[in-house]
């Protein structure tokens, strides 16, 4: 009898330490799953509302109509909670629906296609424990005939490359991690690289600087003028983690998102990876680009003894000088705008992201602090937006770089 009660008290302990050891494998899948959503941006293009975070709904403007992000809750009727791993891992990587429907390229499975098993299981462990809500994701408006599902097969076989990420033997290790954030999981590429007529990644200028919502997403290559040549190692991770770099540039619009939502999450071991990977990347200048501190100067003129109301001057002391100084130096915590990447208009003449950080302002909330700056596009009319965007440029950036009351009109119109 004792023989039988000590093996049934030891396979009991066997069945506590299974139970135990795959409670903390499942556990760590899910933190891993987590990871990797935060590092793939996930909740940056599904969340329209903060308040219910993956439940979709959220436009993506694209050249050809609005793309609405679908519902990732674990809601089985309008979210994913009824798929199976099999459908999730397809669609990610082939870009096809539960359904069979083919999925558009504003979703990025032409990079998550290069994600492993793991990370892909990962994800879908994680998003699955995501509070269901119930949510229907709003119709497309996408224009003729980019609106015809069924010519997707044909679009894929001109832009698209399917197959896993294959680490690159004569590379490290850290630059290998490197390639499969920036190449796959983060997907970088679909912001910073320009697209084709049909809106597939041009290879030629890869990570050389995109449109994206009317933005102007950055040049990522080892150019020095226009790209990131020039910026050391220590101010591309301090960017990645708070997205300011002080002398270099601040994350507006879809950026200061992915830096809010995403990149600040990242170990350090990775962000370092990124780094690693992007210095190997080959340079595409820019033409006619020049160097920021080519140009711009303090101001030091009595914007008080202007008269004209609509100049961008008595604009700029109006609404501006309070945080940014009287003669643009700025006055910390608040950055100076003399060889600024948006008054400088990134040494290309770009004056986008000018224009629609006055409209939109800005509110980018990191672990080290909360960068805010007021929206503008309700309080002043077109006209006055540009001449205060080309004050800016003339006096702290590039004198070159203009815009007016129309290009300020069709900035406002794209969906944010």
């Amino acid at each position: 009898m004792s023989g039988l009660r000590a093996s049934l008290i030891g396979s009991l302990i066997v069945a506590l330490v299974c139970v135990a050891g795959g409670a903390k494998a499942q556990n760590e899948k899910l933190a891993q799953g987590e990871y990797l959503v935060r590092a793939g941006g996930c909740v940056t293009c599904h969340t329209a509302d903060a308040a219910r975070p993956f439940a979709g709904g959220k436009p993506i403007a694209t050249p050809f109509g609005d793309v609405y992000a679908p519902n990732l809750t674990s809601d089985r009727a309008t979210g994913i909670g009824a798929w199976t791993d099999a459908q999730f891992i397809r669609a990610m990587r082939e870009g096809v629906g539960r359904n069979g429907e083919r999925l558009y390229p504003a979703f990025p499975y032409t990079a998550y296609t290069l994600l492993s098993d793991d990370d892909l299981l990962a994800m879908r462990a994680y998003l699955a424990t995501v509070p269901p809500v119930r949510a229907t994701t709003p119709r497309n408006t996408l224009s003729f005939p980019f609106d015809q599902r069924w010519l997707m097969p044909l679009w894929n076989l001109v832009n698209f490359t399917p197959g896993r990420f294959v680490p690159d033997p004569s590379k490290s290790a850290e630059w290998n991690r490197g390639a499969y954030l920036v190449e796959g999981l983060g997907h970088c590429g679909e912001c910073h690289t320009p697209r084709n007529w049909l809106g597939g990644l041009k290879s030629g200028a890869r990570l050389a600087g995109a449109d994206v919502a009317g933005w102007r997403a950055g040049n990522l290559t080892a150019d020095r003028v226009a790209g990131i040549g020039a910026w050391r190692d220590d101010e591309l991770t301090r960017f990645l983690s708070t997205g300011a770099a002080p002398g270099r540039a601040h994350a507006l619009g879809p950026m200061a998102e992915v830096v809010a939502a995403s990149t600040q999450y990242l170990t350090p071991a990775d962000q370092r990876a990124i780094v690693v990977y992007l210095r190997t990347v080959s340079a595409v200048p820019v033409q006619n680009a020049r160097v920021r501190t080519s140009f711009g100067q303090a101001s030091r003129v009595d914007v008080t003894s202007l008269d004209a109301s609509g100049d961008g001057a008595r604009l700029y002391a109006a609404a501006c000088a309070s945080c940014h100084g009287m003669t643009g130096e700025g006055i910390v915590p608040f950055p100076a705008l003399i060889h600024d990447g948006v008054t400088g208009a990134l040494g290309t003449m770009t004056t986008s992201n000018l224009v629609l950080v006055i409209l939109h302002g800005v509110n980018r909330k990191t672990r080290e602090a909360h960068a805010l700056m007021p929206a503008f596009g309700a309080q002043f009319t077109d006209e006055q937006i540009a001449a205060l965007g080309n004050y800016l440029t003339r006096q702290f950036g590039d004198p070159r770089a203009m815009t007016d009351a129309k290009s300020v009109a069709r900035l406002r119109a794209i969906s944010q």
